[in-house]
């Protein structure tokens, strides 16, 4: 058997070939990192909606029970309206609640977003980052939502 001089093969990518996967990478990520991040900050959203709408039936609750909103005794402040932290929310009230009226609201200085409920369940957002928007009749929970 004659033994054939051949040249070995050149293994592996190209530069080309490397620089084309990078340049899909960036595009990709640039596509979808922004997207991830609002979908976890809308998660994260869940604990002032919820922590609020628990606030406004304990509130009901303790208007049922004594006939007023504020402190029974016409002295004090409701115990309800006690600052709680719930994720990256602080939960309390708006000013001190009358006999027939509160305000609640839902505060993150890291997230950027103030949400607020009142007696008559008028829901409003009245502080959200760059893109998100506010509005005096509904809650913000997504970006580029409109107050409707």
């Amino acid at each position: 058997m004659a033994l054939r001089n051949r040249t070995p093969r050149a293994r592996g990518f190209t530069l080309i070939e490397v620089m084309i996967v990078v340049a899909i990478i960036g595009i990709l990520t640039a596509i979808a990192l922004p997207s991830y991040r609002d979908y976890v900050l809308r998660g994260q959203l869940v604990d002032a909606t919820n922590g609020l709408a628990v606030m406004q039936a304990n509130m009901e609750r303790y208007f049922q029970d004594n006939r007023t909103y504020g402190s029974p005794t016409g002295s004090g402040t409701n115990p309800l309206c006690a600052e709680k932290t719930l994720g990256k929310f602080v939960l309390s009230c708006d000013g001190a609640p009358t006999g027939t009226t509160y305000t609640l609201q839902a505060v993150s200085s890291s997230l950027g977003f103030t949400f607020k409920i009142d007696q008559a369940s008028t829901r409003s957002t009245t502080q959200a980052p760059t893109g998100w928007g506010t509005c005096t009749s509904a809650w913000i929970l997504k970006r580029g939502q409109t107050c409707s």
